[in-house]
């Protein structure tokens, strides 16, 4: 991204710092570059330098050319997204957004506030590995499986044997390692996907269509799969595996010791499960295993961090995504708080910035981005929210830090892009509203106040209210799994769909408009990126001058 403008040098500016640039840190970058005062900046730090979109890894894993699209250029990442009836660049009044940055870097420790990246950037004002901030989002997700790991070895082969040669975290390494895992998945004569969660089923499903003489195996721990959701959808999964010849196994572990003795016969590897089943494969994709990205959390904030049960690993929070701590005592009852405002994840169409868990109402037949609910917190005067209560057992352990997706044990959200997505809406906010209010007490012009001119006799507005920070609820848990190279199943206010004739791509340019970039499908068939650096290869040289 651009360095800070001259206008401004990078050492007088204030800084919100978010770590994680996918679904939920993106966001947040997008509404803090918009909102923020001028004083302000965003630094958005990421080990990747293009949006790994997670979702349709597992089907350019296996179907070949598709792996491009799967990579989003940052270089809009702090613009509004580029969404069907939008005011376009030309028509909406022009932000100055080159004082906000992206690195493409590691985190290697954090403080209270500050931080250290593996490199340095003096040109953004950060000489010796140190960036200091005044705020941050903590937006790092999780660990992934193994399968849709780009920065792992590629499938069961050895690192050497694998893509070392390509710098991970480039698109290029990215690229590299699909291509590699498609050349496995075709050599492979039999396959077994442990983990029947969205990810093994994808899998699964897309294995068996693509390649119909390999023998695919699923292996799922319960006896019913996505159990979180109504029954019918393992009913019609089930259906889908049977008529694919996908061989499931329900109720059964794989014994993970079986994998490490190695034992081989005619090609394929013998793995046990727990009860003694005996399952061969020549390919052992494992599904499973997702642990929260959150030890940079454990020094400096050892309270926060969950230590047992479902969500060991995940960093508690508060309704307004801050940072919390258990407290020894429950509180003594207090008298009733004036009612906070409350963000629930949307109950209208929601394309989600996920493919595995989009959502869609059964009577549209292709959900189009144009759908998509994204509420600027309009006033409702005919009714008022009911308000959310907070966990008296916890506390604020840091006002300035948030943390948000994966990483967060947010009251029982799934992990999911699209809950990512709101949780970053409600930290940037909060965010903005936390500066706001250190500008009111400061008696400095805030900026809502420097950009709006009051009518004539209007009454100034309310100094508490306008600025009380805003309580995350999720949504019902809504999901779609793609079943083979055309169908999918969802799940949505309770209700089932299905759909028949979907694109091979997963309709991949949605998510990229979600990061500004104005594509239409089959703007993506050709690398926009490699077609924009080949016309300035061959632009013609300007004639010579003569005098």
């Amino acid at each position: 991204m651009a360095a800070a403008t001259s206008r401004t040098s990078t050492h007088l500016l204030h800084t919100v710092a978010v770590l994680g640039a996918s679904y939920g840190g993106a966001r947040a970058a997008q509404l803090l570059a918009q909102g923020l005062p001028d004083s302000w900046r965003v630094v958005l730090i990421d080990r990747n330098s293009h949006m790994n979109h997670l979702y349709v890894l597992p089907r350019y894993a296996v179907l070949p050319g598709h792996e491009h699209k799967a990579f989003i250029p940052y270089d809009t990442v702090f613009e509004p997204p580029a969404l069907p009836g939008t005011p376009s660049p030309s028509s909406a009044p022009a932000k100055d957004l080159s004082r906000h940055v992206l690195l493409h870097a590691n985190v290697t420790a954090l403080k209270e506030h500050e931080l250290t990246l593996d490199k340095s950037f003096p040109e953004h004002g950060i000489p010796n590995h140190t960036l200091h901030f005044e705020y941050l989002i903590y937006a790092l997700g999780s660990h992934l499986p193994s399968p849709i790991n780009l920065w792992g070895p590629v499938a069961d082969e050895v690192e050497k044997d694998g893509v070392v040669n390509i710098v991970r975290g480039t698109k290029e390494g990215g690229v590299a390692w699909l291509k590699k895992f498609q050349q496995r998945v075709a050599r492979a004569s039999s396959v077994l996907v442990v983990g029947g969660g969205a990810l093994g089923i994808q899998y699964a499903t897309d294995i068996a269509e693509i390649y119909p003489a390999t023998k695919v195996t699923l292996l799922h721990s319960r006896h019913r799969l996505l159990p979180r959701f109504d029954e019918g959808m393992h009913t019609e999964i089930i259906s889908s595996l049977s008529a694919l010849n996908v061989c499931t196994i329900l109720g059964d572990r794989l014994d993970l010791s079986s994998i490490s003795k190695g034992a081989e016969r005619n090609g394929e590897r013998i793995v046990r499960t727990q009860s003694g089943r005996e399952i061969r494969a020549e390919l052992v994709l494992l599904c499973t295993g997702q642990t929260p990205n959150t030890a940079l959390l454990r020094d400096t904030f050892p309270n926060v961090l969950v230590s047992e049960g479902p969500n060991k690993g995940m960093a508690r929070v508060r309704r307004t995504m801050q940072l919390a701590e258990p407290v020894d005592d429950l509180p003594e009852p207090e008298e009733p708080a004036p009612v906070a405002e409350v963000y629930a994840a949307p109950e209208s169409v929601v394309q989600t910035p996920v493919a595995e868990l989009e959502t869609a109402e059964p009577s549209s037949p292709t959900l189009e981005v144009s759908e998509v609910d994204v509420p600027e917190y309009e006033d409702e005067e005919d009714e008022e929210p009911e308000p959310i209560e907070e966990d008296p057992y916890t506390r604020v352990a840091a006002e300035h830090i948030f943390a948000i997706g994966d990483a967060a044990d947010a009251f029982g959200a799934v992990n999911a892009g699209h809950n990512a997505f709101f949780q970053g809406e409600v930290a940037a906010r909060n965010i903005l509203k936390l500066i706001e209010r250190s500008e009111r007490e400061a008696g400095e012009p805030t900026k809502r106040q420097s950009e709006q001119v009051p009518a004539a006799g209007a009454a100034e507005e309310n100094s508490e209210g306008d600025l009380e920070l805003q309580k995350y609820a999720p949504g019902a848990p809504a999901i779609k799994v793609s079943l083979g190279l055309t169908k999918s199943v969802y799940q949505y206010q309770g209700m089932i769909g299905i759909r028949d004739k979907e694109p091979a791509d997963l309709d991949v340019h949605l998510i990229w408009r979600y990061f500004g970039h104005s594509v239409e499908r089959g703007d993506l068939d050709l690398d926009p990126e490699q077609e924009r650096n080949t016309r300035a290869v061959v632009r013609p040289e300007a004639e010579p001058v003569t005098v």
